[in-house]
């Protein structure tokens, strides 16, 4: 059995290279901006929903709210 020892050094010598060389390239940044945006604005609307309607989280309510963030449209039968 080996027993590995790391002194707080070397540990945060790594961390401070990692943060200065880890920048991401532009598109992929501009594709996390439009990912967070979509993800703040889908959370707004669920808050909306859930305060419109009493703010329980019930089946009926995830239900509803599955079916408006996946785009289906209810059709009268």
């Amino acid at each position: 059995m080996s027993t590995l020892t790391y002194s707080r050094d070397t540990l945060t010598a790594t961390a401070v290279e990692t943060e200065v060389g880890a920048r991401k390239p532009v598109w992929r940044r501009i594709a996390d901006a439009m990912i967070a945006a979509q993800r703040r604005r889908a959370e707004r609307e669920i808050a909306l929903y859930l305060a419109s309607h009493g703010g329980l989280f019930t089946d009926d309510a995830e239900r509803e709210i599955m079916r408006r963030m996946s785009g289906q449209i209810r059709r009268a039968v």
